[in-house]
C-alpha cells in the first residue's frame, strides 16, 4: 500500500475542478441511484460553489489524484469544511484521516477554534470517518436542502 500525500491547490486549478467534479459526480449518483449527468454535476456546482473556500487540498495515493477537501470561515474562529472526498477506488488506505488533519491544521493556521460541516445520511462512511476522529453530531447550523447530519470538532 503506497502512501498518501496531501497538498494545497488553487481551488480554481485544473486538478482541482476535476477532482471536485469526481467528488459530485459521486454524491449525486449516490442521492439518485445512478450514474450523474454532465448537467447536474453543473447545478451542484453552481448551487454551493467552491470560489468562498479560503484553502483546498488535492489527496494523491500511488501518485494519482484520489481525494481532495476544503473549507471556508464562517467566522474568525470557526471554519466550515467543504468538498471532502475519498475515491471509492482509494478508501480504506487512509485518505479520509490524511485529508481532515491537513484540513484542521490549515483551519488552525486560520485562527479557527472549531470546524463543522453538513452530510447526508446514506453517506455512512464519510460520517463513520468524522466520529472516528473526533466530530460530535452537533444541532443543524444550516438549511441546505441536503444536509440530515451537522458535525464539530474542537480544534
Amino acid at each position: 500500500m503506497s502512501s498518501w500525500t496531501v497538498q494545497p491547490e488553487p481551488v480554481d486549478s485544473p486538478t482541482a475542478v476535476a477532482v471536485i467534479r469526481t467528488y459530485l459526480a459521486d454524491i449525486v449518483a449516490r442521492y439518485y441511484g445512478r450514474p450523474a449527468t454532465p448537467a447536474e454535476v453543473d447545478r451542484a456546482i453552481a448551487d454551493d460553489p467552491t470560489d468562498d473556500l479560503v484553502r483546498f487540498f488535492v489527496g494523491r495515493h500511488g501518485g494519482q489524484v484520489r481525494g481532495c477537501v476544503g473549507f471556508r470561515l464562517v467566522d474568525r474562529e470557526t471554519a466550515e469544511m467543504k468538498r471532502m472526498f475519498v475515491d471509492p477506488a482509494a478508501r480504506g488506505t487512509g485518505g479520509g484521516a490524511a485529508l481532515l488533519a491537513a484540513v484542521e491544521e490549515a483551519a488552525v493556521s486560520f485562527g479557527a477554534s472549531a470546524i463543522r460541516l453538513d452530510t447526508r445520511t446514506d453517506l455512512v462512511e464519510a460520517r463513520a470517518l468524522y466520529a472516528k476522529h473526533g466530530y460530535r453530531e452537533v444541532p443543524p447550523f444550516n438549511s441546505d436542502r441536503y444536509a440530515e447530519h451537522w458535525f464539530e470538532k474542537r480544534l
